[in-house]
Order: C-alpha cells, then sequence, then structure tokens
C-alpha cells in the first residue's frame, strides 16, 4: 500500500513540475503582450507557476513556502519564461498543446492544495477552498500585474472546475475510496470538464449592470 501511494505522489510530483512550467509559459506570453522586458518576463514566471501556493502557504500558516524549501522551482520556472522568449512565435502552434498543460496543472494544484489543508486537519469547506486557491491564485495574479481582469472574476469556467476537483477528492476519500483512485477520479473528472468547456465555450452566467446609481 506504501508503495501505491508513493507511486501516485511521484506521479503527482511529476505533473506539478509539468504545471509550473506550462504556468510559467503562459505568464511569458502575458508579459510579452504587455511589452514587459526580459527580468518583468523572468518574474512574472515564478510569481504565476507558484503564487497560488504561496498565497495558500501564506493563508493556512504552512511553512516553508514551496519556492523556499525547493529553490530550483525559482530557476525552473523562471526559465521557462525565458526561453519563451526565444520560442514565442512557434508557441502558437502549440497553443492547444499548452492549454492542455494548464489544464492539467489546474487539477494537480488543486489536488496538492487538498492534501496540504488535509493535513493540517483543516474542515472540509478550508480543503477545498485551499485547493481551489493553489490551483487559481497565480493566475490571479499574473492578471493583475498585467493590468488583466483576472480569468477566476471572468465567465470562463476556471475555479468552478478547481472546486469541482477538490470536492470530488475530498468526497472519494469520505466515501472509503483508496487515496490514488480519488486522485485519479478528482483528476480526470476535472481535467474532462476544463477541456469540454474550451472547445464548447461553456461559461458561468454573467452579471451585467450598466445603470448608474445618483
Amino acid at each position: 500500500m506504501d508503495s501505491i501511494i508513493g507511486t501516485s505522489e511521484q506521479i503527482l510530483h511529476a505533473l506539478y513540475m509539468i504545471g509550473i512550467v506550462a504556468e510559467a509559459v503562459t505568464a511569458a506570453l502575458a508579459a510579452g503582450r504587455r511589452s514587459m522586458d526580459w527580468m518583468g518576463v523572468a518574474m512574472l514566471g515564478p510569481v504565476t507557476a507558484l503564487g497560488g501556493g504561496a498565497v495558500r502557504d501564506v493563508l493556512l500558516g504552512h511553512h516553508p513556502l514551496s519556492w523556499v524549501e525547493h529553490p530550483s522551482y525559482l530557476l525552473i520556472t523562471a526559465g521557462a519564461a525565458l526561453a519563451t522568449i526565444a520560442v514565442a512565435r512557434h508557441v502558437y502552434h502549440l497553443r492547444k498543446i499548452f492549454l492542455f498543460l494548464d489544464a492539467v496543472g489546474l487539477v494537480v494544484f488543486t489536488v496538492i492544495g487538498c492534501n496540504v489543508a488535509i493535513a493540517l486537519g483543516l474542515p472540509v469547506v478550508i480543503v477545498i477552498a485551499s485547493g481551489m486557491i493553489t490551483g487559481c491564485a497565480g493566475g490571479v495574479l499574473r492578471d493583475i500585474l498585467c493590468a488583466d481582469i483576472p480569468l477566476l472574476f471572468r465567465a470562463e469556467l476556471y475555479a468552478t472546475v478547481a472546486i469541482l476537483t477538490g470536492v470530488l477528492y475530498v468526497g472519494g476519500q469520505w466515501v472509503g475510496l483508496a487515496h490514488d483512485i480519488s486522485i485519479a477520479l478528482a483528476m480526470i473528472a476535472g481535467l474532462a470538464l476544463r477541456i469540454l468547456a474550451l472547445r464548447f465555450g461553456w461559461s458561468m452566467p454573467k452579471f451585467v449592470y450598466t445603470h448608474t446609481l445618483h
């Protein structure tokens, strides 16, 4: 049983590394659209890729922060962001791949965030919120720094995917499913919802208010 859990943790870690690289690439592209210099690109990559986990850890009092414990994450994400500059003209042709990897990162970050809160013995609502923050906060920081309306607050299904993933992961363990099965089911369901939302343009209802108050 320990070997199975160990294997699932190794897979999660591998997917996490893929996810932070993909997030760093999206950050570099966002920086490029805002004509940032190379230093801005190098800074925005780690902020986006690692920001969700950092915000979660600060809010939960969980230390050390992941990038403090593993400084190599800073180098990897900054390097990925800077490398994007060299291949930016080709990235558009790989857009679907990066959207897929971004979706993978979202569900993986969510599960990892849930695990942190579970290890701290926090209530279920906080566990799910921890997962959502881990999955979404980095993108919020990226959009704020780029003076955009954060994706989290737009109609696109993003936070919804994180919440669904967290609920299914926690629910699977609550009903007695094996740890690795809970992870697999939650991630597959979350990933499927995100991909279908991208494919068919699914979104949350928008609130539109145009009247002025006098």
